[in-house]
């Protein structure tokens, strides 16, 4: 607290108005300073709620692309499962076909195998039956040198 000297008419003039300057000029400092700072704060405050007002736009994005994200990687799951499922179907109705063939060439096979047989069973016969016949013919050429001709 600030003393002043005593004069007749009451407290130092001079010492007063210095002190009343003083606290004039600290008011007027106070003053200024809690308008910059006024202004500042106002300045943080449109600051903040910009930045606000972006934090939650950047939520929402975040919250769809979760979203987004979620719905693919059900759709991949769901994709690599009909994949899988049609995999397995075209790979049983191979292994079902190749059965097929190979019964169907196995019954070829045993067809042309009999066949063989058949014609190899024919093919004896049919020697068998030539060498008869060549052997009467012959037997005829040997009957002719013993005929007469008259």
């Amino acid at each position: 607290m600030e003393k002043f000297n005593l004069e007749t008419n009451g407290y130092n003039r001079r010492e007063v108005n210095n002190f009343i300057q003083d606290v004039i000029d600290q008011t007027s400092d106070i003053v200024r300073k809690y308008s910059e700072q006024k202004d500042t704060i106002k300045t943080q405050k449109e600051e903040i709620d910009s930045l606000k007002a972006k934090l939650e736009y950047y939520q929402g994005m975040e919250s769809k692309l979760k979203e987004s994200i979620e719905r693919e990687r059900v759709n991949s799951n769901q994709m690599k499962s009909l994949a899988k499922r049609e995999a397995e179907l075209i790979v049983d109705d191979a292994k079902n076909n190749a059965s097929r063939i190979v019964n169907e060439s196995l019954l070829r096979a045993e067809e042309i195998d009999s066949r063989t047989r058949i014609a190899e069973k024919n093919l004896k016969v049919f020697k068998q039956k030539m060498n008869i016949v060549i052997e009467q013919q012959k037997a005829i050429i040997d009957q002719i040198d013993d005929i007469e001709i008259l």
